[in-house]
């Protein structure tokens, strides 16, 4: 089997929506299945598979709490299904086109509109900008 992830990994242009993404299965290994549309958010650290083992080895989870306290062994906190939550929320808000009901300042509208529309010919920002400055 070739191994369509490695020989052209990048999917989406780093301009615009990401539209596909690669599947990976339940340990984060590659499925060399294309899906279309963005992935969601999961912290996975995928691990190469090794071929002299033999059992199935669970990675262990580790606790991300910024030292806050939020977060223990038992009881994690969730960012991935924040950021998700966010994403959603701004694509909703993106689809908004009367920039009367963005329910922004006047100068963010400006900003907005900028980013949205204009032609950039040298150097352009990356979606991730454009939705990082949609997000706030």
């Amino acid at each position: 089997m070739s191994d369509k992830l490695f020989a052209h990994p990048i999917l989406n242009s780093p301009y615009k929506y990401p539209t596909q993404h690669w599947e990976l299965n339940e340990s984060g290994q590659p499925t060399q299945k294309v899906i279309d549309n963005r992935r969601t958010v999961d912290f996975i650290t995928p691990i190469t598979r090794t071929t002299k083992r033999k059992e199935v080895v669970q990675q262990v989870e580790m606790v991300l709490d910024e030292g806050k306290g939020l977060s223990t062994k038992d009881q994690q906190y969730q960012i991935a299904d924040i950021i998700n939550r966010i994403r959603k929320n701004v694509e909703q808000w993106r689809q908004i086109q009367d920039s009367n009901l963005w329910k922004v300042t006047p100068e963010t509208v400006r900003l907005l509109k900028h980013l949205r529309d204009y032609e950039f010919l040298n150097l352009r920002p990356f979606f991730c900008q454009i939705e990082a400055s949609n997000a706030t």
